[in-house]
């Protein structure tokens, strides 16, 4: 696997970031983007797993019954595979044989994670017929390259998997297709992955599991800043904490300090005041109704080709096309 690196966060973004976000007036807030070093990559990869997470599996079942029916509208033009965010690339492989047993296929998988895209070669480093080419960049970046770097009469297909979508507000969330679909050509597509509304305490039983996985997933990201930042962080100072906001339909994640305390970040140079009770709030996850899907993919350029929804976890994956 080749990796081309176009954009990679540097530590002085990271500080950037971390500064503006702890120092930010009324609510703290820490970007969810950073989440995902190598110890967050692994430890998302285990919530993945977990029973009370069945967002990741519901995905895996629609792209494992319908790869051919997502894949069969772009044909028989050749096929350039572009994932934003693609993580070990597991739930790929389903959208990639499907392809390959066609014709030969280009993957791009587009990370800010290099563990990650460590991880895809021992994944899908097998597949006959495919080329990985991993792009180290933010989404927008990696997809901007990709375009510019296919061959002419080549079509676009662009993985948004895994309800990444709703780490967005409702309002970004569409203002992002919209800028996905500045960098494709009329023709090409995106594989939409949405986790739809349902009951409140299934949605907080999945981020906040028994086993406390998410909740280490959550802290990793002070252990991060100490890593990094050289801050001083007392991980046994803050717990995790989930709630779902009915009125947003959002589930939101943060971190609760448990007593008054300070915190030094010399890495962001600055140091961070917290009340008992004060929280960061580090996380936002938004879940849709299907038909509302296809009006904010139709108000950000792009027109419904098909929908397919798991019944066991409602779940949608929607194939959009570039008007």
């Amino acid at each position: 696997m080749f990796t081309e690196t176009i954009a990679q966060h540097s530590i002085a973004e990271f500080a950037c970031d971390v500064r503006a976000g702890l120092t930010k007036p009324g609510q703290k807030e820490l970007p969810a983007n950073y989440f995902y070093d190598e110890i967050g990559s692994a430890l998302f990869e285990a919530i993945t797993l977990l029973p009370e997470y069945g967002l990741t599996r519901a995905d895996e079942r629609l792209l494992r019954q319908h790869a051919e029916a997502m894949v069969q509208p772009l044909l028989p033009a050749p096929v350039v595979v572009a994932e934003l965010g693609s993580g070990s690339g597991k739930k790929t492989r389903w959208i990639l044989e499907a392809l390959a047993r066609r014709q030969r296929t280009t993957y791009y998988p587009i990370e800010i994670s290099p563990s990650a895209l460590a991880k895809l070669d021992g994944e899908l480093g097998q597949l006959h017929q495919v080329q990985i080419v991993g792009v180290e960049s933010a989404y927008l970046d990696g997809l901007a390259f990709v375009a510019a770097n296919r061959q002419p009469g080549e079509r676009l297909l662009v993985l948004f998997l895994g309800s990444t979508i709703g780490n967005f507000g409702r309002l970004a969330g569409e203002q992002f297709l919209e800028e996905v679909r500045r960098r494709l050509s009329p023709g090409d597509a995106l594989l939409l992955g949405t986790d739809l509304v349902k009951p409140a305490e299934v949605l907080l039983s999945a981020y906040d599991d028994s086993l406390g996985v998410t909740a280490a997933f959550n802290l990793n990201l002070l252990a991060r800043i100490n890593r990094e930042l050289g801050a001083d962080f007392d991980l046994r100072g803050f717990r995790h904490f989930v709630r779902y906001d009915a009125a947003e339909r959002r589930i939101e994640m943060h971190l609760v300090s448990r007593r008054g305390q300070k915190v030094s970040i010399p890495g962001a140079g600055c140091r961070i005041s917290f009340r008992g009770g004060e929280t960061i709030w580090t996380e936002s996850s938004y879940k849709y109704d299907a038909d509302e899907i296809i009006a904010m993919s139709e108000a950000a350029g792009f027109r419904e080709e098909n929908q397919w929804v798991d019944e066991e976890w409602p779940f949608a994956e929607s194939l959009l096309i570039a008007k």
